[in-house]
């Protein structure tokens, strides 16, 4: 997630530049333009993997955010594992001469031992009796739990005492003074005398965004806790993902999804860097770890098991992206990199292996028997200019091509404008920068060699001042650019947006694609960008002419492609006006036979606002998305306005019995 490949090529000087209100130019005189799309030519197959996604741990996007986990630090192992250690966020319920919390290492995982020992110092009578409700621990989640009336929460946790228990389990308002749903664990010392897990499920009579897990007694004694969840039992497809933030990616319809970083898979130290062995497998048995990278921990509830089952849930090709030796500090030199080697190779079989391998019986032991889909591997992250990057790159290509010689391999190493010094199928390409650069760099590919391996712009984005929180400066920005890449994609094979997902509360970078906190999510700009691009991966791109004294504000294409919905084939043209001005576009359709463009059906879908600045919020997040407006006599020949600042896409639908004939 560094801002490299800073380097811009092919600079477009703009003579238009944006509006007189930020005070950077003049404007210019309305145009018009002719565009005209060649329908009768062949075009050119859009590779079927263009448009993707790109999750990173970052801005808790998974902890806290994908992942439906409503508890955090559920097992206590986030202030480490010496004892007593820091059991943040849980918090007394109580006073100190009421409850005493210390943590231990008594737990029955062998990979995270710490569990939390709570001492009930008051008791149900008596001259030291306990307050009203009990005393105990609660944890309020990731800045609030979403309790929904009428919703259904599978709680677990494992307990045990040296005496009987009566403990409550509730979810409670923030304040705990009101009470959404609540059941008890009643047992004598016989029953819970060694570690015991106990499940059940409850339902809220209330709702509350911001509320907390209680667990509560009034008995005196001692109580272990360990392993404490809390999951909405309405999850993406049942399989433990947040339904509004992954519905939202469904939306996107991606050709493939990249994880787990980005960054989080390098660590700023190897110690920390992403452990994909120790992510699958039971999540109680899960040790977590430090993401000292964006600086806070994970469980790993979201570990290679589940992102694997993601990208399948999203009908995507996952792309893992694993860490080759390097971290941002420390480097394992090319003499001694074949353990690290092994460990990817045990990876990939867990994913592909037969369900009676060594390791594809670990993921069939956790309900997948059949392979996953894994057709590409990333080595490393930004690791290009390292000392030790080649030297391990060489190793690790030659033997997954051995053991795997379908799997498509990219390199970190930029090859747009020399070629690689060795061997790859894709490399990456990483690019923040400025709305105006950015929208410049649509023609960076231009000049590429059209042999060789292909790019993957896995990580691209408007940051800085044009961006803000995600600005529909930045979004139109984007779009040029993207228009740039579906030109070149021929060369160009791959693009994802970075990062995916902010939690409102916890934003290590700015701008994020979409935004959420404990209950609501919208998408900013830059995400309904993506919406236009949702259809080209495996469409037609359809040869196009600009008449050549265009303002340079102006970059639009031309796809054909068919829609899954209802069957019909359409002609897609995109066009993006950087400019201060009004553009019209006189867009002529040649080479296609009389009638083929039906009377009905089309329509012209606009991305706008007033202020270049804008941005959605949670209190108006529809203020800058895609409006739609059907089109009633569409044909070969229309002239449509292009509002200054916009995106503007043309849909002209198809006459299925002209289909033959095009």
């Amino acid at each position: 997630m560094e801002e490299k490949h800073g380097i811009l090529k092919h600079l477009i000087t703009f003579v238009v530049m944006w509006c007189a209100g930020l005070g950077v130019g003049a404007q210019q005189e309305d145009q018009t333009v002719f565009f005209n799309v060649e329908a009768g030519q062949p075009g050119r197959q859009i590779p079927s993997t263009l448009f993707g996604l790109f999750f990173e741990e970052i801005n808790h996007a998974g902890a806290g955010g994908l992942w439906a986990e409503l508890v955090s630090n559920r097992g206590f192992e986030a202030g480490g594992p010496n004892t007593p250690s820091n059991i943040d966020p849980w918090s007394p319920i109580g006073d100190e001469g009421s409850v005493l919390l210390v943590t231990d290492r008594s737990s029955l995982f062998d990979r995270n031992k710490v569990a939390l020992r709570m001492e009930i110092l008051c008791d149900s009578e008596g001259p030291n009796q306990c307050p009203a409700g009990g005393v105990g621990v609660y944890n309020p989640g990731y800045w609030g739990m979403n309790i929904e009336e009428g919703e259904s929460y599978h709680i677990v946790l494992w307990v045990r005492s040296t005496g009987s228990v009566n403990l409550s389990i509730s979810f409670t308002s923030s304040d705990g003074l009101q009470i959404l749903a609540a059941s008890n664990i009643i047992a004598s010392s016989s029953e819970i005398q060694d570690w015991t897990k106990k499940e059940f499920i409850l339902k809220a009579t209330a709702t509350d965004h911001s509320a907390r897990l209680s667990l509560t007694s009034s008995n005196k004694g001692i109580v272990w806790l360990d392993q404490v969840s809390a999951m909405p039992v309405n999850t993406f497809k049942g399989h433990g993902c947040r339904k509004g933030l992954a519905t939202m990616l469904a939306d996107l319809k991606p050709a493939f999804i990249r994880f787990p970083g980005g960054c989080f898979v390098e660590g700023s130290w190897l110690r920390n860097a992403f452990p994909w062995s120790q992510s699958i497998g039971p999540w109680e048995e899960r040790p977590g770890h430090f993401g000292d990278v964006w600086d806070y921990w994970t469980d790993d509830g979201l570990g290679f098991y589940e992102f694997l089952q993601l990208a399948e849930d999203l009908n995507t090709l996952p792309i893992w992206v694993f860490n080759n030796g390097i971290s941002h500090n420390d480097e394992v030199s090319t003499s001694t990199i074949l353990p690290f080697i092994q460990d990817i190779l045990n990876g990939i079989e867990f994913a592909r292996g037969p369900s009676n391998s060594t390791w594809g019986s670990v993921r069939a032991a956790m309900g997948h028997p059949d392979p996953f889909n894994l057709k590409y591997v990333a080595i490393g992250n930004e690791d290009c200019g390292k000392p030790y990057y080649r030297g391990n790159y060489i190793k690790f290509y030659y033997a997954i091509k051995t053991a795997y010689p379908d799997i498509q391999i990219i390199s970190n190493c930029d090859g747009s404008s020399k070629s690689l010094d060795h061997p790859a199928d894709l490399y990456d390409y990483h690019i923040y920068t400025s709305a105006s650069n950015i929208f410049s760099m649509a023609h960076s590919f231009d000049n590429t060699a059209r042999s060789g391996p292909k790019a993957f712009v896995s990580e691209y984005a408007v940051t800085g001042n044009d961006a803000g929180h995600g600005s529909l400066l930045a979004a139109i920005g984007e779009a040029g650019f993207l228009i740039g890449l579906e030109t070149n994609s021929d060369v160009v094979e791959m693009a994802s947006y970075a990062p995916l997902f902010v939690n409102t509360n916890n934003r290590r970078w700015n701008p994020d694609a979409i935004v959420f906190d404990s209950w609501q999510q919208y998408g900013t700009p830059s995400y309904w960008v993506q919406h236009f691009f949702r259809e080209s991966s495996g469409a037609v791109l359809l040869p196009v002419i600009i008449q050549e004294n265009a303002t340079s504000a102006l970059i639009a294409s031309a796809i054909r492609w068919n829609s899954l919905e209802n069957g019909e084939d359409y002609i897609r043209v995109k066009a993006v006006n950087f400019g201060s001005s009004l553009l019209t576009l006189d867009i002529s359709i040649s080479g296609l036979p009389v009638g083929s463009i039906s009377s009905s059906g089309s329509k012209i879908t606009v991305l706008t606002s007033d202020n270049l600045m804008d941005e959605n919020s949670f209190d108006k997040p529809e203020k800058i998305v895609p409006r739609a407006t059907e089109i009633g006599n569409s044909g070969t020949d229309m002239n449509i306005s292009l509002p200054p600042h916009s995106v503007t896409v043309l849909d002209l639908r198809l006459d299925h019995a002209m289909h033959s004939a095009i």
